[in-house]
């Protein structure tokens, strides 16, 4: 029976089978899977006024995928039609509309509702739900599907309070600011800036990039796909499941390059090398666009215009550290004024503190901040000990350097509908991974690290403040596939 939501006011929670948090990528396979497997008790908490998580929010100019896009949708629902090898912002968010559409989630997902609170009641075994709208629930099992790249990172600044221009993140791009003309100061190279400085940098009178260290960047193999490709993919499927699978095993190979001082990090290196040496003649520029790191420590870009955009004559890489910013201009410690009508901060993700700001208290009031207090983990990247039916979508150590992060959404989801399954014996009443085998499983995970350029000394958004590797997976995609194919009941404790 699918369950009936009121937009009333509430009195008691409302109770239901399964609460998920989040309408990006994540939350929104759950629901379909859900659906598919006949459940229809759930509720989806969603804290914006659409769908699609980074794919609602990251509407910059360029705004694109750097996974191609035949491996960047969920296995049980591609889409046949791409218009290109690389998607971009509008037609991801597109695909993750039609799946809403197609599997009727929008009656079971409350918008404008931010959860702040889940706190297990050991009395009754289920969770229960505080939102910042008033609204209480209590689910039996809740699944995070926050991601990790949801809360915008500001770095801190003196002076920006008094900046008298406009100001913004990436990921909250202002539409309503017409750049054409401006001095424009963006603050970070990484991702974002990688595809939406090539978009403005024509427009504006001066562009000036800080930069706090070099990236390594490689080619991008994009293009449109033909009528015919598509004509061909529509008539017979089973050659976009032959796309995705040659995609797969060419993005798996890739994690070779990986490997710390392996040679194929070596090749790595090389292309990444001769691009910079194909588009920076100036010596002087193309030292500072050189990384003093192995390839993949830090997130490797793909893009084919980033060089010859920042050598335009209107462009400029400044690497002196920023000292403060005044009401028209940024500083640098070397004492020089840049001038800004705008600054752009592409400065990326609180990614390390996975679930913040919301509170999640487990069995005897320990508070999941006190369990990750250390960095966060989780054993195969989705349940914590103390934390009965608590499960996560893209947790800690989930991320990937080198393939789809719908692929590992898909292993998680299957996981979790076991656990769902096994919740239905009627003399069950939560699942709780013991703390054994979550210790054994970071073990050996962080020991596959050490091998990774992951773990070499570079500073990334993969690791926390002590250097802890805390987002990235560690091995091939295929191992986690292999974990993650059965949920090992020996693992788990039970409480009839």
């Amino acid at each position: 029976m699918t369950l009936a939501i009121s937009r009333g006011p509430i009195v008691e929670p409302r109770t239901v089978q399964i609460a998920i948090l989040g309408t990006g990528m994540g939350g929104l396979g759950m629901a379909a899977k859900l659906r598919r497997a006949g459940i229809d008790s759930f509720v989806i908490l969603e804290k914006a006024s659409d769908i699609g998580g980074t794919w609602r929010d990251n509407h910059y100019p360029g705004s694109g995928c750097d996974v191609p896009s035949h491996l960047y949708s969920f296995s049980f629902e591609p889409k046949l039609d791409w218009s290109r090898k690389f998607a971009k912002q509008p037609e991801i968010h597109d695909y993750q509309q039609q799946l809403t559409r197609k599997y009727g989630l929008r009656p079971f997902i409350h918008f404008n509702t931010e959860v702040t609170e889940c706190r297990f009641d050991e009395a009754t075994g289920l969770w229960n739900i505080t939102t910042s709208t008033g609204e209480k629930f209590t689910a039996n099992l809740v699944v995070s599907a926050l991601g990790q790249l949801n809360r915008p990172a500001f770095p801190k600044i003196e002076g920006m309070e008094n900046f008298k221009g406009a100001s913004f993140h990436s990921a909250r791009w202002n539409h309503d600011y017409d750049l054409t003309g401006k001095n424009v100061c963006v603050i970070g190279n990484g991702a974002s800036a990688i595809q939406f400085v090539p978009e403005i940098v024509d427009k504006v009178k001066k562009l000036t990039i800080f930069q706090r260290s070099a990236n390594w960047v490689v080619p991008k193999a994009d293009r449109p796909y033909t009528d015919t490709e598509k004509r061909m993919f529509k008539r017979f499927p089973f050659l976009v499941k032959l796309h995705r699978w040659m995609i797969y095993l060419g993005l798996e190979r890739n994690f070779l390059a990986f490997k710390q001082g392996s040679f194929f990090s070596k090749l790595f290196e090389k292309a990444g090398r001769k691009e910079l040496e194909k588009y920076v003649a100036d010596p002087k520029l193309r030292e500072t666009l050189t990384p003093d790191y192995p390839a993949g420590c830090k997130r490797v870009l793909i893009s084919n215009d980033w060089y010859p955009a920042i050598t335009r004559p209107n462009c400029e890489t400044v690497t002196s550290p920023i000292a403060r910013i005044t009401e028209d201009a940024v500083v640098t410690r070397d004492g020089v004024s840049h001038p800004a009508d705008a600054i752009i901060f592409s400065t990326g993700f609180e990614s390390t503190h996975f679930l913040a700001p919301m509170k999640v208290t487990g069995l005897n009031g320990r508070d999941i901040n006190d369990a990750w207090r250390d960095g966060a983990e989780a054993h195969r990247g989705v349940a914590v000990s103390g934390f009965p039916n608590f499960f996560m979508l893209y947790g800690p150590n989930t991320n990937l350097g080198h393939n789809s992060i719908i692929f590992m959404l898909e292993c998680q989801i299957d996981y979790i509908l076991q656990a769902v399954e096994t919740l239905k014996n009627p003399k069950l009443r939560w699942l709780d991974v013991r703390a054994i085998a979550e210790k054994e499983f970071n073990k050996e995970l962080q020991k596959d690290m050490q091998s990774t350029v992951w773990a070499a000394g570079c500073s990334s958004w993969y690791k926390n403040e002590a250097g802890k590797v805390t987002n990235n997976w560690s091995s091939y995609t295929a191992k986690y596939w292999w974990q993650m194919r059965y949920l090992d009941l020996d693992e788990y404790s039970f409480v009839g």
